[in-house]
């Protein structure tokens, strides 16, 4: 159904006219909005930073994870250690060091791979085809696959669950935008794929409701000779992503979407040229998170709001949460400088409250939600 939003433009006390652009001077500027950063919104501009708090408490708090401490390997990634789950979604962290001897299946969703580090392999119902670090592999619901790493590969997993995935509408840019679909690679029936069927005992492993069923087959079920239609696995790396970019306007996250589930996106950030016009905002803006949880995995680079974040990490910000650049961050960014971000994260923003697993010990940054207070905060609280 088309939202009729109640019509309103207003504009009181001292303001910008433009959001994020030429703020008043010694103000900081925060936004609340509607459907994240598509439906209406207030910029409102106060004096002192919304994240300078004094003390925080409370299920709303940010959360910091190092995933690098949950990478234990697992020849089956339904094994792999739960991270962040709802209804509509989870996301696994799953390493694995030698070539599956099995077989899965997901019947919950279709699968978004991230390869984090490692490279090899793919062999699908659809073929054979490699993947590197930066990967995405978009993996259809229902489809038997297993990986030959030819190094030890950490990824991401992520599932949307009753789902599939999309991509994103790209609007007034065109449909070129961000990559061309045809950078888009698909399996091959090939010679290594071919080799690879055999006539012994194989077995699949089935998801279906977060229950594991075993298929038992007396020969390689990865058997087909030839295929055609318009659904396959499907890979890309962020080094094919091309950001839209704004020299005079920071854009909002939503501008980086990748794929697209109906209870979730998931953004990719890569390196870019930073906003060039002094009069607009090099960083992020300070907002809340009203409609969406916010959930980013950093993979490579200095994340260029973020302090105390290294490759590997996760962080939670819930609905409820109003955040911003860390106070190093938002410093470095108005005095200028740095031109460019070298950043590579995966983002997900899901409308529906997320519940974070039991960590082992020594995976969450405790800290976290005081990375925010400004230096003499911190100084004042030791």
């Amino acid at each position: 159904m088309t939202k009729n939003w109640i019509p309103l433009r207003q504009v009181e006390g001292t303001a910008s006219r433009q959001a994020h652009v030429r703020l008043p001077e010694g103000t900081y500027e925060r936004e609340i909005s509607k459907e994240g950063f598509f439906g209406p919104s207030a910029q409102f501009h106060h004096k002192h930073k919304p994240t300078d708090w004094v003390a925080f408490d409370g299920p709303i708090r940010p959360r910091a994870l190092d995933l690098n401490r949950m990478a234990t390997p697992h020849g089956n990634p339904w094994l792999a250690p739960l991270v962040i789950s709802n209804a509509h979604m989870q996301m696994r962290m799953w390493r694995i060091d030698k070539a599956m001897g099995d077989l899965v299946r997901n019947s919950d969703g279709d699968q978004l791979l991230f390869v984090h580090a490692g490279a090899g392999a793919l062999f699908c119902d659809y073929g054979h085809l490699d993947y590197r670090e930066g990967d995405y592999l978009v993996i259809p619901r229902g489809t038997m696959w297993r990986l030959e790493p030819g190094e030890s590969t950490v990824a991401l997993m992520i599932e949307a669950t009753n789902d599939h995935f999309t991509l994103p509408e790209r609007g007034l840019v065109g449909r070129h935008a961000i990559f061309d679909p045809a950078i888009l690679d698909t399996p091959r029936i090939d010679d290594a794929f071919r080799a690879q069927q055999d006539e012994r005992t194989w077995k699949v492993s089935v998801k279906r409701r977060n229950q594991i069923s075993t298929v038992t087959y007396p020969f390689n079920p990865l058997d087909a000779v030839g295929w055609h239609g318009d659904l396959s696995v499907v890979r890309i790396n962020w080094r094919d992503i091309r950001p839209l970019m704004s020299h005079r306007f920071h854009l909002p996250p939503s501008a980086h979407s990748t794929f697209v589930a109906n209870r979730f996106v998931v953004c990719t950030f890569v390196p870019r040229p930073l906003e060039s016009d002094p009069e607009a905002l090099r960083l992020p803006f300070f907002h809340n998170n009203d409609d969406f949880e916010e959930v980013i995995f950093y993979h490579k680079g200095s994340f260029f709001s973020r302090d105390n974040i290294h490759p590997g990490m996760m962080t939670v910000h819930p609905t409820g949460f109003t955040h911003g650049p860390h106070p190093k961050a938002f410093n470095a960014a108005t005095k200028g400088g740095k031109t460019e971000t070298d950043e590579v994260a995966v983002m997900i923003d899901t409308r529906d409250a997320i519940d974070v697993a039991d960590m082992p010990a020594g995976v969450e940054f405790d800290g976290y939600v005081k990375s925010w207070r400004p230096p003499e905060m911190k100084q004042a609280a030791e």
